[in-house]
């Protein structure tokens, strides 16, 4: 392809993620409906962008910041009209490691690789593929993520000063330790009293922003009684002038795959989330790329103005449509007003108790456990069961990137045992393959002496492929053994190197091997590692059963074994 024809290959692919005017237009579809929607999102966003800003290690104000920057720029350039970006606690846990190691420099390296990375996969078309992720695999590091945010908010909860550490379980152990030295029970009432005012209040009126009610009454009771519990803290300028970061050109190496973890978590729970959002609406579909391409820059923005990494967020998204919003205005609408948060109610936030924050975000986490969700694929087989455990598990104890190859190890195993049961051999009368008036019962019963057919049924790949030799090369003390192809439904370079195992076997012990009905597609496996030449040379490759089992016949009367044809029978030609 030549330079010119490249150039304008890449032109195209750049023109396709870019939000069109027919797209942007939307915007003035319903305005009314998108400033009630933005202005009810920025209020139960408000809590969560603080609470995971300070669960990231970043702090307060990078989690506001975040929810501004990443989510305008994923508003506009993004693939969905009703999505909402901003931090997640799904993100905090790949960021945490990362500000206690390279501190907030590595988190804006991060940001930035993953944000290139982002981009590239939109251009390269690669949204689709986000899709086949196993769901047991989605659901166990969604358990998993929402286990570690808990534990997160353990130090908290307890009114306690976090540990260093990476583990979130260790921390939330020596969290425990310190508070049973010298306890008590403000932060604890704080916490519990979010997290319940939050969860109740979710199911009896789940249109009400109880964390933001919460929030605040929990921060007049505080402050207001004069009790003593943890807090965000005081910037010496507000939360207008969050710190930045700057590019470690020394650290790519070592942190890129914490980039990588972080594009691919972004592009999976913004897929995911988009995808909630179609689900939830009634004529909106996201485009996949699109949404790959605003992920992506706004992962690229968010660090340069002291954020952290960012994705499309579910529970934002969820109320966002909900409360009936239009088009992306209201995401925009959303931003606009954190933004304004951010610049004249800063000395407010900061006052709000890090125990109501934590309660926040232990009620969070506990909403992000789906139980239905988890009884049916526990219901649905071991095999998902077991994807979903170890996934969640590895999150906990581990790394979500490792939790991710693990889960799709476990997942692509589970599979390909059910492929391997799904292909039968299986042994089927004589006489279903021939008219009555072709034979008498006694000849067909003295046939059935000698040649045996079996059918071939499902995919005969790899991983049934030994099972089905064993069961084949046991097969009774017959002459003829007749092969019913026509109903594999794939078969593998694995599969055929069996089968002329097999049949190599049986010829051996002196048998006579027939093929039956190979469909077309099934010929370049089997010619490609040449499992039926011989047998094709000698003639004893049929279309149908019913020719081989003639030729069968033919080859026993030859042989003295049964009796000759009777008169008007003709056999085929050796």
């Amino acid at each position: 392809m030549s330079t010119a024809s490249l150039a304008h290959v890449a032109v195209g692919r750049v023109k396709a993620v870019l939000p069109s005017a027919e797209t942007l237009g939307t915007m003035r579809r319903s305005p009314r409906r998108d400033l009630v929607s933005g202005l009810t999102v920025a209020v139960v966003a408000l809590p969560l962008a603080l609470g995971f800003g300070i669960t990231s290690g970043a702090g307060a104000q990078a989690g506001l910041v975040t929810a501004v920057i990443a989510g305008a720029l994923a508003a506009v350039f993004g693939g969905s009209n009703l999505q909402v970006t901003g931090p997640t606690g799904a993100m905090t846990v790949v960021l945490v490691p990362i500000v206690h190691s390279y501190g907030i420099d590595g988190v804006m390296t991060v940001g930035l690789m993953a944000g290139v990375v982002l981009v590239a996969l939109s251009l390269l078309r690669a949204g689709r593929a986000m899709s086949y992720v196993p769901v047991p695999v989605i659901e166990g590091f969604t358990l998993g993520i929402a286990g570690v945010i808990g534990l997160q908010q353990i130090p908290g909860a307890l009114g306690v000063k976090a540990a260093s550490g990476g583990n979130p379980a260790v921390v939330a152990a020596k969290a425990v330790g310190d508070f049973a030295g010298h306890p008590h029970v403000t932060s604890i009432a704080v916490a519990v009293g979010v997290a319940g005012v939050m969860l109740l209040g979710s199911r009896l009126r789940p249109t009400i922003p109880f964390s933001l009610l919460a929030v605040v009454a929990a921060t007049a009771a505080v402050w207001g009684l004069g009790l003593s519990t943890a807090t965000i803290g005081h910037l010496p300028s507000g939360l207008s002038a969050p710190s930045t970061g700057f590019f470690e050109v020394s650290h790519v190496g070592a942190l890129l795959p914490s980039a990588l973890a972080v594009a691919a978590l972004a592009a999976l729970e913004s897929l995911m989330s988009a995808s909630a959002a179609d689900a939830m609406s009634v004529s909106e579909r996201h485009d996949s790329d699109r949404e790959l391409f605003g992920q992506g820059l706004a992962n690229i923005a968010a660090p340069l103005f002291g954020g952290v990494a960012a994705t499309g967020a579910i529970a934002r998204t969820a109320v966002n449509v909900r409360t009936g919003a239009a088009s992306r205005l209201a995401a925009l609408v959303h931003a606009a007003i954190l933004a304004l948060i951010v610049f004249a109610a800063a000395p407010l936030v900061a006052h709000i108790p890090r125990a109501a924050l934590a309660g926040v975000l232990i009620a969070t986490a506990v909403r992000m456990v789906e139980v239905g969700s988890i009884r049916a694929l526990a219901e649905s087989g071991r095999g998902e069961t077991l994807t979903l455990v170890l996934t969640a598990t590895v999150t906990l104890v581990s790394t979500l990137v490792n939790a991710v190859i693990v889960g799709m190890v476990v997942a692509a195993a589970v599979a390909v045992a059910k492929v391997s049961t799904a292909a039968r051999l299986e042994q089927v009368p004589l006489h279903a393959d021939l008219p009555p008036a072709d034979h008498h019962a006694e000849e067909q019963a003295l046939l059935g002496e000698h040649i045996v057919a079996y059918r071939l049924d499902g995919p005969l790949l790899f991983a049934a492929a030994h099972r089905f030799l064993l069961e084949l090369t046991e097969a009774a003390e017959v002459k003829v053994v007749i092969l019913r192809m026509s109903r594999i439904s794939v078969i593998d370079s694995s599969g055929a190197r069996v089968l002329a195992d097999a049949v190599d076997r049986l010829t051996k012990r002196g048998v006579l091997v027939l093929v039956s009905g190979v469909r077309p597609e099934h010929r370049r496996p089997l010619d490609a590692l040449g499992t039926l030449d011989e047998l094709r040379e000698a003639g004893h490759v049929f279309t149908t059963t019913p020719e081989a089992i003639a030729f069968a016949h033919a080859h026993l009367a030859g042989a003295g074994i049964i009796p000759a044809p009777r008169a008007g029978e003709r056999a085929p030609a050796r």
